[in-house]
């Protein structure tokens, strides 16, 4: 049974979230629970779910692996405790231990699971919310689904009240054509649940104390056992291996992409396209095939990005292009336009209307407005005023073995083709660097730098050093040409 109501439910107590197994067919050293979807780790999804709801406590029972869990938790969120289950005992035994953190808690108790990450904070919500107002000891959230292998089955009487959960193994043949499952998330009166707890008894397949048996000990008490039914089947299922793990992130990928259609994205290929929880996108932008935006990536109206473009942790600009490129911890302002084949490493910032093209390396370069680079260049540690056009071959050399230092180029200045900047130079305001010259000192405002050496050309080379070549044949031949008859 659901109910709607435009009144928020008062805060639960404590949400316990179940992230202690071992996760035997990830067969990874990571921990299960931080691999990620949609850019995210599965915990990560199960703790903004609880946070959603604001209760009063947060606490993970940890286990396995549980220094990678830890540390995890104290970067992305630092507000929720952990309680340690050293030996896996089962979900009851969890549970127990996770109470053992919050002595004095009176109230509601919801659990939840680590590897569950379609579960939203609203779901948990109208799950609360059944559960008082059904005035139950014990609410499960349930699904129905066409092969329920492997799940615990959802025991109702004759009356259709719950009764209890069997799990699948040790379920009898007419209790395993049951398609209703539970989903493992609960919500429980505190002293009903704890006293429930005591009473469990490893009395199964696996010798282990199942959650899923308290609410055959709070029906055998007396107590109402209720249940909130969900239509969407995906945010009941957990992830136990890689292929689900795939088949998960394809799913969320596909809502995430549908919600920014639906906002006034182009998305042109969505099978190709991908795009993390944590993306910003405004109307009227454009994906095209093979574009991947990850992080905190923005991408403001009217861009264009694609095909096959990556960026992580990148601001795009209005109206600005990028194509082809990878790009990291950069900004791409309005209007401007990247790639092809442009790598734009971290600390990069073009300015409107500007030009990083093809196969041009940034890293930690401030490229002003209308400033261009076309090409084949890198420019590390640069400071690049407007209007500047940095040509064909432009090496900024920014690291002498020791030290990287940075070099300035001055609004609508001029550097040649083929052009090497020794860091640190600076180079003024409307100043000129002649091709293949090798900067190693600062160029004046207005000024032309010029540093090679003169060309020499040797006559009769070829013939004397290279003679009986085709390029010796060649020569002889333009030579007789030029000859007057």
């Amino acid at each position: 049974m659901s109910v709607h109501s435009d009144q928020a439910p008062s805060p639960v107590a404590a949400v316990v979230i179940l992230a202690a197994g071992e996760g035997k067919r990830m067969k990874s050293s990571r921990s299960k629970l931080l691999h990620e979807i949609a850019g995210h780790s599965m915990l990560s999804y199960a703790v903004t779910a609880a946070t959603t709801i604001q209760p009063e406590h947060i606490v993970v029972v940890v286990g396995h692996l549980r220094d990678q869990v830890e540390a995890h938790l104290a970067e992305i969120a630092p507000h929720v405790l952990t309680a340690v289950q050293e030996e896996q005992l089962g979900t009851g035994h969890a549970v127990q231990v996770a109470l053992g953190q919050l002595a004095d808690l009176t109230g509601d108790v919801m659990v939840t699971m680590g590897d569950v990450p379609m579960l939203t904070g609203e779901t948990l919500a109208a799950l609360l919310l059944e559960h008082r107002t059904q005035q139950a000891a014990a609410t499960v959230l349930t699904a129905q689904v066409p092969d329920p292998t492997g799940y615990g089955r959802i025991l109702r009487d004759a009356e259709g009240r719950v009764t209890g959960i069997v799990e699948h193994r040790d379920a009898d043949d007419t209790q395993r054509e049951i398609t209703e499952i539970n989903s493992g998330i609960y919500v429980f009166d505190v002293a009903a649940l704890r006293s429930a707890l005591t009473e469990l008894v490893p009395a199964n397949d696996q010798g282990e104390l199942y959650l899923t048996d308290v609410l055959t000990v709070v029906r055998e008490a007396g107590k109402p056992i209720g249940a909130y039914f969900i239509d969407d089947v995906w945010q009941t299922e957990g992830v136990n291996d890689r292929i689900q793990l795939s088949q998960m992130n394809a799913e969320l990928n596909r809502r995430i992409l549908e919600r920014w259609m639906r906002e006034g994205v182009t998305v042109v290929d969505p099978a190709s396209t991908w795009v993390h929880a944590s993306v910003d996108i405004a109307p009227d932008v454009i994906l095209l095939p093979g574009t991947s935006l990850e992080g905190a990536t923005s991408v403001a109206a009217g861009a264009q990005i694609g095909p096959d473009t990556t960026l992580i942790d990148v601001e795009v600009g209005e109206n600005a292009v990028v194509t082809r490129t990878q790009a990291s911890l950069s900004v791409i302002g309005p209007g401007a336009n990247v790639g092809p084949f442009a790598h734009l490493r971290p600390g990069t910032t073009l300015g409107s209307g500007g030009k990083i093209g093809t196969f041009v390396e940034t890293k930690n370069a401030r490229i002003g407005a209308r400033a261009k680079a076309p090409h084949l260049s890198y420019l590390g540690d640069a400071v690049i005023g407007e209007g500047a056009n940095i040509g064909a071959g432009v090496i900024f050399a920014n690291y002498d073995g020791l030290t990287k230092s940075t070099s300035t180029v001055g609004a609508h200045s001029f550097v040649g083709s083929n052009s090497v900047l020794a860091a640190p130079v600076e180079v003024a305001d409307g100043a000129y660097i002649a091709a293949g010259s090798t900067i190693t000192g600062d160029v004046g405002p207005g000024d032309l730098a010029v540093s090679r050496s003169r060309q020499r050309n040797v006559p009769g080379w070829v013939a004397r050093k290279r003679p009986g070549t085709k390029t010796a044949r060649a020569a002889e031949a333009a030579q007789e040409q030029k000859e007057p008859s």
